[in-house]
């Protein structure tokens, strides 16, 4: 099988589907999103980090260790904050922006792993009628900014690789050491996109570790298509100096550049460490340097030991079924005109109908990478394991449902490739295609009525109790 696709001839069709896939996400998630006014949930820590952004350049110094994430999430809540003021709309509003982005990338994305724009438009379809997307999207927190960044540096890699190959294949004799490929920008841009998710939560740098070393794999990968006789030597040679700065080197300067307000900050939290403690280890590193440093270290003890029981904390093996969403809102003591109770529930939940299909389409994932040797299915999964196993290493720590949103993409295009499998491959029967068609179709149906069905719990309308109940479908969700 040819490990790159070739696009579909239909690039105009394309790009008006992924502009109207951008408009109906970002409507939808725009539609009512100042509601409620209160901060909800973790909305407690960044909106107010953010306003204090605004105003000092850098976290208030509170004098104990609630800062604990870089801040340039909260510096995109920041700029909704700056443009429409500290209300509700404002700092959700860049969320929203970002999800919707999110979901025109998905389907750049899986439009150009499968050579379809229509499993492109499945994925796009089924990330934006996702409830646990469209929730995430509506609150200002900092993981949408997270799952855009790092889908967007995918992306970036897999340009990166077609383009590669490209020039590799064009090239009229190859040699047997190779040619000077020049610049990348596309994995140039892949590294400052990384550098960026790294800077909002540290969970960014699996995927940043994970896809480097793919693009690597894919770059040996070139050469050993070109019948250059020693591909790994090639690799190394041509592709793993500039790795190291694109996908090394520049994500921490990006990173670094981040902190720009707390190095430049007198009283930001933990600024002064080097100045009161001179007699550390490495002196001959600039002071800022070795007190962000040790930040970090203080940081990193938090998230490790982080343990302290939570009502709506979950594990990585319920966030596949949708084992215990998070309740963000639910005020309490709401009657109607009649007396009745009135139940308003903003529940974090994926769709049921999309989550519960993700187990079996990884399976079906990991079939199409052994028996098929799918280089479309090859980095999903490699997202996956970037996402969702490496969540396994430290089972202790209090984890929440919300910190697979970088990774729900991933699975959604595992299940958009199995999707493609249903619909049949191009050179099958019309009968066949139909039949595969009307199915894919009426699982994507499906999948956007369920949304429909759960709007008013993922955005606080009015239910009766008895409504309310209708949408509980698992104990674990009150």
């Amino acid at each position: 099988m040819d490990a790159v696709r070739h696009l579909p001839d239909d690039r105009r069709t394309a790009w008006i589907v992924a502009a109207v896939l951008g408009a109906v996400a970002l409507t939808l998630r725009l539609w009512g999103i100042g509601y409620p006014r209160d901060l909800v949930f973790d909305e407690a820590y960044y909106p107010p980090e953010a306003r204090e952004l605004l105003t000092w350049g850098h976290e208030y110094n509170r004098g104990y260790s609630f800062i604990v994430h870089p801040p340039l999430g909260k510096w995109l809540i920041a700029a909704g904050e700056q443009v429409f003021g500290y209300t509700s709309f404002g700092w959700r509003f860049p969320s929203a922006v970002a999800g919707s982005i999110a979901v025109v990338v998905l389907f750049r994305l899986a439009r150009r792993l499968s050579g379809s724009t229509l499993v492109g438009l499945f994925a796009g379809v089924l990330l934006l009628v996702d409830g646990f997307a469209f929730t995430l999207a509506r609150v200002g927190l900092l993981d949408v900014f997270l799952q855009v960044f790092v889908l967007g540096a995918v992306a970036c890699l897999v340009v990166d690789r077609d383009v590669v190959r490209a020039r590799v294949r064009a090239a009229p004799q190859v040699g047997g050491a190779g040619f000077r490929l020049g610049p990348r920008g596309w994995r140039i841009a892949a590294g400052v996109l990384f550098g960026c998710a790294c800077a909002v939560k540290w969970s960014g740098v699996w995927f940043l570790a994970f896809f480097a070393v793919l693009a690597l794999f894919w770059d040996r990968a070139a050469w050993w298509e070109a019948g250059v006789p020693r591909p790994t030597r090639t690799a190394a040679r041509r592709g793993l100096p500039g790795a190291l700065w694109a996908l090394a080197a520049l994500p921490v300067l990006t990173y670094l550049a981040s902190f720009t307000g707390w190095f430049l900050g007198e009283t930001s939290q933990g600024r002064a460490w080097a100045q009161q403690n001179p007699g550390t280890a490495f002196p001959w590193i600039p002071g800022p340097l070795r007190s962000l440093w040790h930040e970090h270290a203080q940081w990193l003890t938090f998230h490790s030991g982080l343990s302290s029981p939570h009502p709506w904390e979950s594990g990585p093996w319920s966030w596949l079924v949708d084992g215990r969403p998070i309740l963000m809102w639910n005020p309490q003591g709401i009657v109607d005109d009649r007396g009745e109770q009135v139940v308003r529930y903003i529940l974090m939940v994926g769709t049921p109908t999309l989550w519960l299909a993700f187990v079996p389409a990884v399976v079906w994932l990991c079939w199409r990478i052994v028996a098929r040797r799918d280089p479309a299915a090859v980095p999903v999964a490699v997202g996956i394991a970037a996402g969702w196993l490496t969540w396994f290493v430290n089972l202790d720590r209090t984890m929440f449902i919300f910190y697979m949103a970088p990774v729900v993409p991933f699975f959604v295009l595992a299940v958009a490739l199995v999707l493609q499998d249903v619909v049949g491959p191009r050179d099958a029967g019309p009968l066949r295609r139909q039949a595969g068609l009307v199915a894919a179709c009426g699982y994507v149906g499906i999948v956007a009525a369920t949304f429909v069905f759960f709007w008013p719990v993922l955005t606080g309308q009015p239910l009766s109790h008895a409504e309310w109940l209708q949408r509980m479908w698992f104990p674990s969700w009150f």
